[in-house]
């Protein structure tokens, strides 16, 4: 044995070759500040080994290093000094794997991201099996790569290529990484360890030139100033157009790679540890390592109620059919878990089926699934008119008209049906689960589980608990979210549950802003380009639909009657009188149709402005982000204070997911943080004349004046 830590192992295995493997106690490697050291020990042991010959990087997993340890980077971002010495010294221990003075071959299994990847990088040769998926995923979090992968990708597969993985930070397939020539071999996984040794046997017998392969990644980047230049400026074009100013790390990937690109691997590499250290700073960089965090934290509380779980869902039953049921049977039918769409009227039926078609046949299209698999998944969907059909299932998701009368029949109808031990959910997005429970003999086998539409985009479910739905309950449902490859973040019953509570006070804040004459385009084109929602609320309440939102004020207004009254002269009962209910009949805020290329438009309807009064009022960008932002952010915080969710990460991941709040923004609560809790309050001092919803609670007053975090301990 050569070394032997916790994490790592290094011993000869055959004539003068030795394996270094990663062996960490956990379910995966990773490059945690301990595994690190013993990563640079190892190295230190094999550079003064006599009668070495060659070395293969190898895992004892299924998968080779997932990358650094995230749940440290907060604690090592916390000072810039500290983030300095650190990722100097780590990015050196890279170069002690590439610095060995015998070819070295790294064998890569699973994923291989982030540092994994900058670890095969500092190897003279990669070879991958079919399982192998690389990537450096760190602008995902704020960063670049910090472990040389700016310095070495770009002089492995050329700046075109590199510049392309690192500021899109996706992930890459084995055959794809082969091919920019990333991966010099792609084999079976039973064949992977035994690739790896032949390739270092004919380094080590020169029928390969290991030093050839190794010197250029030592050396300035091979390209000429025109090339380089050409391929700078249309990255720098790319990345403006996708990632905008909000995301500073893309832009910081092009620059460290241009100001490394004259220099050999010591220079470069200072330009990479200035570029990353600066990013640790950003407000972005913390936004994204905290939704990291937050996202963890709540899958960890899914895997734990999973395993709580003492019914597995193997069947389910969508009740009524159309977008949203059949959008909610083919998540299922495709996570496969077989169900039953069950409807009273056959065209509601076919639109289901067809709604499930539609999706997969995009599937197909991009190459996604075969129809093999497209016909396998559609027959899994079982279209009925029979309450017989669904007697044998383990959950029914009750998906009808959004009204508590009729939802309260099905429901009724529907626990006759089904077998005691069946759980019975409502796809309802605001009614409350206490109140259609009334309507169930076992309240305690039923719950809310408000899917998103479209279902099959969007990541979050809520769970919502009723007074009387046990644990078991819920632990089935999220279980059986978690297999539907969902989000789910479990809430307690209120009118709205979470999301849509806190999103109606922030309608109702551009609401008054258009009643008093703001222009609604205006205010849409501030809180995208300016704040970064994907749509403002103008086009946000078109999408969702006007009537709809107009219907969940008469709930909302049930439930919070002095902070959100109902007012019929608002700009959204106007429109809904006015039967413009938004992209689902061409009219709404905007007029929709298409282009003469055919594609959808979207354009600003004249007759909205003489509807609504609308004189061209002026307000800054400040006072639009402040009016909307700051009753969205009082209500989460009445939320987490009154129970109704239970920590501000996930209500953090509630709103990203469901809502699509900017991600460098990191969620209403980082938001609230990242301003200060103080500035906060002076904030919404200014506008509590404008109602209850303006006015900060006695809880981050206090808070604030505490100094304290909603993200401590």
């Amino acid at each position: 044995m050569i070394y032997q830590g916790d994490s790592i192992r290094v011993e000869f295995v055959t004539d003068g070759i030795a394996e270094l493997q990663f062996a960490a106690a956990g379910s995966v490697n990773k490059f945690d500040q301990k595994t690190l050291e013993e990563f640079s020990q190892a190295l230190a042991k094999l550079a003064e080994t006599k009668d070495l010959r060659g070395v293969i990087v190898t895992s004892s997993k299924p998968t080779f290093i997932v990358g650094a340890d995230i749940t440290e980077f907060q604690t090592l971002f916390a000072d810039v000094d500290q983030t300095k010495k650190w990722v100097h010294k780590a990015s050196r221990v890279f170069d002690q794997l590439e610095d060995l003075p015998v070819p070295t071959v790294a064998a890569v299994t699973g994923f291989a991201l982030g540092g994994g990847c900058e670890a095969t990088l500092a190897c003279d040769y990669r070879v991958a099996d079919t399982t192998a998926t690389i990537g450096l995923p760190e602008v995902k979090l704020g960063l670049i790569p910090g472990f040389g992968g700016v310095v070495r990708l770009p002089r492995i597969i050329g700046p075109d290529n590199a510049l392309e993985w690192i500021t899109t930070g996706k992930n890459n397939s084995a055959a794809a990484a082969q091919k920019v020539g990333l991966v010099d071999a792609v084999v079976a996984p039973e064949k992977l360890r035994d690739a790896a040794l032949e390739i270092v046997k004919q380094a080590i017998a020169g029928d390969l030139d290991w030093q050839a392969k190794r010197q250029p990644k030592l050396e300035a980047l091979k390209a000429n100033d025109t090339e380089l230049t050409m391929t700078l400026v249309t990255a720098k074009g790319m990345v403006a157009a996708k990632a905008g100013k909000h995301y500073p790390a893309p832009h910081a990937a092009i620059k460290a790679i241009e100001d490394g690109a004259r220099h050999g691997r010591e220079e470069a590499l200072n330009a990479e540890n200035k570029a990353f250290v600066g990013l640790t700073q950003t407000d972005a960089c913390q936004a994204q390592v905290g939704i990291f965090m937050a996202d963890q934290m709540v899958k960890g509380k899914a895997k734990k109620a999973a395993k709580q779980a003492t019914k597995e869902i193997k069947s389910a039953a969508v009740l009524g059919a159309g977008i949203m049921g059949g959008g909610i049977a083919y998540q299922s039918a495709y996570k496969g878990v077989p169900v039953v769409m069950k409807d009273i009227r056959q065209e509601a039926l076919d639109q289901g089926m067809g709604e499930a078609s539609k999706i997969l046949g995009k599937l197909v299209e991009r190459g996604k699934i075969d129809h093999k698999k497209m016909a396998k998944i559609l027959s899994s969907i079982t279209p009925t008119l029979l309450d017989e059909a669904v007697k044998d299932v383990d959950i029914v998701v009750e998906a009808v008209v959004e009204n508590p009368d009729v939802k309260g029949k099905v429901l009724a109808g529907m626990e006759d049906v089904v077998a005691d031990d069946a759980i019975i959910v409502s796809n309802t997005s605001t009614i409350s689960i206490d109140r259609l429970a009334k309507n169930l003999k076992d309240p305690s086998r039923f719950c809310g589980m408000h899917f998103f539409n479209p279902v099959h985009k969007m990541p979050l479910v809520e769970i919502i608990r009723g007074e009387k739905t046990s644990d078991d309950t819920v632990n089935a449902v999220v279980a059986y979210a978690a297999r539907m490859g969902k989000t789910a973040i479990v809430v307690n019953d209120c009118p709205g549950f979470l999301v849509n509570r806190v999103l109606f006070p922030y309608l109702a804040g551009f609401a008054g802003m258009v009643d008093e004459g703001v222009d609604f385009a205006a205010i849409d084109k501030v809180m995208e380009r300016q704040f970064g929602w994907p749509m403002g609320p103008a086009y946000l309440s078109d999408v969702v639909g006007i009537d709809t939102a107009d219907h969940c004020t008469v709930v909302m207004a049930d439930g919070f009657p002095s902070r959100m009254p109902r007012d019929t002269s608002s700009a959204i009962a106007k429109l809904a009188a006015a039967d413009r209910y938004g992209q689902k009949n061409g009219k709404g805020f905007y007029n929709y149709g298409v282009d003469k290329k055919g594609r959808p438009s979207k354009e600003k309807a004249p007759e909205v402005y003489e509807m609504l009064g609308i004189s061209g009022t002026e307000l800054s960008a400040e006072e639009i982000i402040a009016r909307t932002m700051v009753p969205m952010v009082n209500e989460c915080v009445r939320c987490l204070e009154e129970g109704i969710v239970g920590s501000a990460a996930e209500c953090d991941i509630a709103l990203l997911y469901g809502l699509g709040f900017p991600p460098f923004r990191g969620g209403p609560f980082r938001y609230l943080e990242t301003m200060g809790l103080a500035n906060f309050v002076e904030l919404a001092d200014k506008y509590a004349h404008l109602g209850e919803m303006y006015q900060v609670t006695d809880g981050l007053r206090e808070m604030a004046k505490a100094g304290k975090s909603y993200f401590a301990g």
